[in-house]
């Protein structure tokens, strides 16, 4: 049968790469490089509908290949900013007081990050990890394929005329190697660790001056609370498989809708990959990325939510007091490894700083400006993260690509141990089900942390999950379990793991209630907390899906129609309550944040009409988004929360506490003053601009707690909420009926293409403003039948 296919599949290529015309993003290079030079690569681009690309090639090399070139089709311009950014010279470039786009590390400065990612150069980091031997290092695969899609996008570069106005003739738009592309892979592992601690890390430097300055124990674990939540709460998602107990025909559903940036490096970009015999697989990659992140094959789909766990430590150090560079293990002295790093700097001379590396990792003085670790003279912080060694993150795709159920997907997790800060939740069409929040974590036990915590860790461990141990005693050290594939993290055995639910969700909160009748439990603090308040989000995905679970009979429109159904869970709990006590307010008037006696009468009838959701049409949603957003938390509700109860608790809105009048009085007087009718809808003032069009967006902020997803930034001297920072991304419903062809809708908000000259910079964002979808063309006959077929063959 595959020796079968194989044989349709590349006469069906090769009759149409000989009949068809060249997508409008290949046009350009048709008629030059037709012939591959000596060891050269190729592959074969059918692009369908939405400029969605269908890539067949041989090899790994080859579908790496052009992946590549197809990506550079349509991204260049942000994939040359990254490889800047993962060679060191954003400085050399751009200036180094400019800042990155965040996509690669937390840098603040372009001169942080380039002082971090030179010296991962220096260091040889990757090249280490590239060498060791799977699973531990990257499998040959994985390799080749990052080799392919280096080529391919040279060969992209060599052959095309970048037309994108954001980096059309700019001389760091050059070829990379496949080191580059590995270093953007251990880029994105570290996001969570020393990503996170990149100006701490570069601007860490021994004092001058005796001094003994220590952080305060609660600020700095309500900083890491701040700070760990803010990945789930700018960069979330949502994933809900249902199993064939609740479906229409008995097979699994899959309803992926991540929340990643719409701007800059960390976008979404679309396509199937397929190696006659061998791979065939459809979905979304992570820019940079050969291999689909999230997708389906014929049998098995998955997604991906940013998960709970705290993927790094801190070891506290104990100094020699005659040198602040040396610390005491077991009383005995060790030195710290001095890295000096030097950067090219534009106009300017060259900068060098140097950099402090321990046993544990590299000493930080901050996290932000909000969460100092002051190296005093007697004590410094060093920074453990375990993704640091692991480079694993492709094979684990290609796990999940190559798998024909969710037992192969677990059992990818479990061989490769490649994810570093993500759940996964899959379903597959003998009606299966998965969540498992299997990430590369460090080792840090309950028992570990009530040992060897620090004072200040036993502060911030319980309440923030970060673990910050004694580094001066050998017996504090992490350990290993014996079926994890590297030393210091924890083996697939105690990952919170869930199956053949009849749901299992996950929207950014612990895997406690993955299912709300089947708890997870037992699992270390650092995975995340168990019996705690849930975000209202959760709350709202939790009664949706299981509503839906019980309903039975679900098919992949039911999937569909949860993802725009816009309900805002904030409002089904407060919006009743807040046009009563509105209403109910001597005068129709509140006073201001300001003292002003403000006149709110028509906003009681506004929110009282209010249908509860924030569709695009829907008038009152922007009222209340914009009320919501001024009530302080602690003076929300009059319910506490309950752990017997997590989904309906807390509830009931504190009407009576000052801040409701004051906010209610601060929203009426911010719209009024912008020109926004109370009343109006929402997609009159929440919008996307693209080519000087305005494209009306639906969907809310997390604190409403609604499914969709958008963050979007207020501008009212310009019509409202004029730009979506983060949100909805990627969005796949799949299952599938049967056939040998999966039932799979999809939908990229942004669309494929970030170049405005691009026919692809905004058609699924009209789509995704028209609540459409994208009908998965995944099956050859499908394919083939595109109106919009069009055939390129790609040489290097």
């Amino acid at each position: 049968m595959r020796t079968r296919l194989r044989r349709v599949v590349v006469m069906a290529v090769a009759l149409f790469t000989a009949t068809s015309a060249l997508p409008a993003a290949a046009a350009q290079g048709q008629n030059r490089h037709q012939h591959p030079s000596h060891g050269g690569l190729s592959a074969t681009i059918r692009y369908t509908e939405y400029g969605i690309p269908h890539i067949v090639a041989k090899d790994y090399t080859d579908l790496g290949f052009g992946t590549g070139w197809a990506q550079a089709a349509d991204q260049v311009c942000t994939l040359a900013d990254g490889f800047v950014t993962v060679r060191g010279e954003r400085s050399r470039w751009f200036g180094p007081d400019a800042a990155p786009d965040l996509s690669l590390s937390s840098a603040a400065r372009n001169l942080s990050s380039d002082l971090y990612f030179q010296g991962v150069r220096e260091a040889g980091t990757v090249e280490k990890l590239l060498a060791e031997p799977a699973p531990r290092g990257p499998s040959r695969q994985a390799k080749d394929l990052m080799r392919g899609y280096a080529a391919g996008y040279n060969a992209w570069l060599k052959q095309n005329r970048v037309t994108d106005p954001a980096c059309k003739g700019a001389a760091w738009v050059r070829p990379v190697t496949t080191l580059d592309v590995a270093v953007r892979g251990f880029a994105l592992a570290v996001l969570g660790g020393q990503g996170r601690g990149v100006d701490g890390i570069t601007a860490a430097q021994p004092p001058t001056t005796t001094s003994t300055a220590a952080p305060d124990a609660q600020d700095t674990a309500r900083a890491a609370r701040e700070l760990l939540a803010a990945d789930t709460a700018d960069m979330g998602s949502n994933a809900v498989a249902f199993s064939g107990a609740t479906t229409a025909n008995g097979r699994g559903l899959l309803l992926g809708n991540p929340h990643y940036p719409w701007q800059g490096g960390r976008r979404f970009w679309q396509s199937q990959q397929t190696i006659p015999g061998e791979l065939d697989v459809s979905g979304g990659s992570l820019l940079g990325s050969a291999t689909i992140s999230i997708g389906h094959n014929a049998k098995v789909a998955w997604s991906h939510t940013v998960a709970t766990g705290v993927p790094l430590n801190l070891h506290q150090l104990t100094l020699d007091p005659a040198d602040p560079t040396t610390y005491l293990v077991d009383g005995q002295p060790e030195r710290m490894t001095k890295r000096t790093v030097t950067v090219r700097v534009k106009d300017g001379a060259p900068v060098t700083r140097t950099q402090w590396w321990t046993r544990y990792g590299p000493v930080v003085t901050s996290f932000g400006a909000s969460l100092p670790l002051p190296w005093s003279s007697g004590t410094a912080y060093a920074l453990n993260d375990p993704n640091a060694a692991n480079l694993r993150a492709s094979d684990t795709a290609l796990g999940f690509s190559k798998a024909r159920s969710t037992t192969e997907v677990l059992g990818s997790l479990r061989r490769t141990q490649g994810l570093p800060w993500v759940n996964t939740i899959a379903a597959d069409s003998g009606g299966h089900t998965l969540f498992s929040q299997s990430q590369v974590l460090p080792r840090i036990t309950d028992e570990l942390a009530q040992r060897c915590s620090t004072p200040l860790g036993r502060v911030t461990y319980p309440s923030a999950g970060l673990a910050i141990l004694d580094g001066s005693r050998g017996d504090c050290a992490l350990g290993s379990d014996k079926d994890a594939v590297q030393p210091g993290v924890f083996g697939p055995a105690k990952m919170p793991t869930l199956t053949d639910a009849p749901y299992a969700e996950n929207s950014n909160d612990s895997a406690w209630l993955a299912n709300a009748d089947r708890p997870l439990t037992g699992y270390e603090r650092v995975f995340g907390t168990i019996g705690t308040q849930r975000s209202l989000r959760t709350r709202g995905a939790v009664e949706d899906v299981s509503a839906m679970a019980g309903r039975g009979r679900l098919t992949v429109r039911d999937l569909q129609a949860q993802q725009f159904a816009n309900r805002v869970p904030a409002g089904d709990l407060a919006a009743s309550d807040a046009a009563k006590a509105c209403a109910a307010l001597p005068g129709g008037t509140a006073t201001g944040s300001g003292g002003t006696a403000v006149d709110v009468s028509e906003a009681c009838g506004v929110l009282a009409a209010w249908d509860r959701t924030v569709n695009s049409d829907s008038r009152g949603a922007l009222l209340f988004d914009r009320l919501w957003r001024k009530i302080p938390a602690a003076q929300l509700w009059k319910v506490p929360f309950s752990a017997a109860d997590p989904v309906r608790t807390p509830n009931t809105l504190n009407t009576a506490a000052p801040a409701f009048a004051t906010a209610l009085a601060d929203a009426v007087t911010e719209l009024r003053a912008a020109g926004i009718p109370l009343g109006s809808r929402l997609g009159d003032h929440q919008f996307v601009v693209r080519n000087d069009q305005r494209i009306p967006v639906s969907g809310g902020t997390e604190s409403l707690g609604v499914w969709n997803k958008v963050e979007p930034v207020w501008d009212p001297a310009h019509g409202g909420y004029t730009e979506v920072t983060t949100g909805s991304s990627y969005i796949q419903a799949v299952g599938w009926d049967g056939s040998r062809c999966p039932v799979a809708r999809t939908l990229l908000s942004y669309s494929q293409s970030s170049n405005p000259n691009s026919p692809h910079y905004s058609d699924q964002t009209r789509l995704y403003s028209a609540e459409k979808w994208v009908t998965s063309r995944f099956c050859e006959k499908d394919i083939l039948s595109s109106p919009s077929l069009r055939v390129v063959r790609v040489r290097s």
